[in-house]
């Protein structure tokens, strides 16, 4: 850890994480958007094409990557973007944008959840802690969907689905972004998984039409949401430590419900509201009790394998 990294953020530090909330807060909201006018694949394969581009810019990303690094980044390319991607555009035909955002805030809670497994031995009491708040906060945040027709039960299960891909990938990610660097690695995944949605989005074409709200929104999801807030969140965790960088992650369900409710008119159940509190809750209490015990172990391999100023990051707010 760095001097920088315990100092007080300076301003440039807060532009930094009250932009990556607003955007990735915003990226359920852009989906919505979108769907009035493309498909669910249409809408993951153009974010995923403006991401590497917009990625493709950015000189860290386009790092040299030894070839026996493409299989695990093609595995990566599939789970953490392929199909998350192409399953929150299909869940959110069903659910409301906020709703999505809620349930994606538990994706460090099953990022936590397969390490352990991979570990196969019980996690510290910080962390069990925080699984059992975090998952009963997802369970908080399902139930009212049950209420409804199956369609909202379905697409929530779909976003769930999504984020426990999504924890799977970070486990598979970190070594890789330790060896390459976060951006190299996240760019080259995006353009594969850009060509494995390829496919259906030309097949969905006669289900599309222009409108410039879609296309914006989508322009927005892919360069920003998909894109520049990557280089942010690397250059954030660069300056203030992955740890305190990864606040911004815990704002998104925020942002997201207040994008909801605000510009879409979403009605927000009670009862999730209070499950979002606690898969915020237990989300930053076990990552907190996970770095407090990994910080003692590894910290001399993790100086070795960690690009300067490029911690290794993880897509859990997109």
């Amino acid at each position: 850890m760095t001097d920088r990294e315990l100092d007080s953020f300076t301003i440039g530090d807060w532009a930094l994480l009250l932009g990556l909330a607003a955007i990735w807060g915003a990226s359920f909201l852009f989906i919505d958007l979108g769907l009035r006018h493309f498909a669910p694949a249409q809408i993951a394969f153009l974010r995923l094409a403006l991401g590497t581009a917009a990625l493709a810019a950015v000189p860290a990303s386009r790092r040299s990557v030894d070839p026996g690094a493409w299989p695990r980044i093609a595995l990566l390319g599939l789970l953490w973007m392929a199909i998350p991607f192409l399953l929150f555009p299909i869940a959110q035909q069903w659910i409301d944008s906020s709703l999505a955002g809620m349930l994606n805030g538990g994706v460090p809670l099953w990022s936590a959840l397969v390490a352990t497994l991979i570990a196969r031995r019980l996690p510290p009491r910080g962390v069990l802690i925080g699984l059992v708040a975090g998952f009963a906060g997802i369970v908080a945040i399902s139930l009212p969907t049950l209420d409804t027709e199956g369609s909202v039960a379905l697409g929530a299960g779909l976003v769930v689905f999504a984020t426990i891909l999504y924890g799977i990938a970070l486990n598979i990610a970190v070594p890789l972004q330790r060896s390459y660097g976060s951006l190299a690695v996240q760019m080259r995944a995006q353009g594969l998984a850009a060509l494995m949605t390829a496919p259906f989005a030309a097949v969905a074409l006669p289900e599309a039409s222009f409108g410039w709200d879609s296309t914006l929104a989508v322009v927005a999801l892919g360069v920003l949401g998909t894109g520049t807030a990557l280089a942010m969140m690397t250059t954030l965790a660069g300056r203030v430590g992955a740890a305190r960088g990864s606040i911004a992650i815990y704002l998104v369900p925020v942002v997201a419900i207040v994008l909801g409710v605000v510009l879409l008119d979403e009605a927000i159940a009670p009862l999730a509201v209070v499950g979002t509190a606690l898969v915020i809750l237990g989300a930053a209490v076990t990552s907190r009790s996970q770095r407090a015990r990994t910080d003692t172990s590894a910290q001399a391999e993790a100086a070795a394998t960690v690009t300067p100023g490029e911690p290794a990051v993880g897509p859990a707010a997109r």
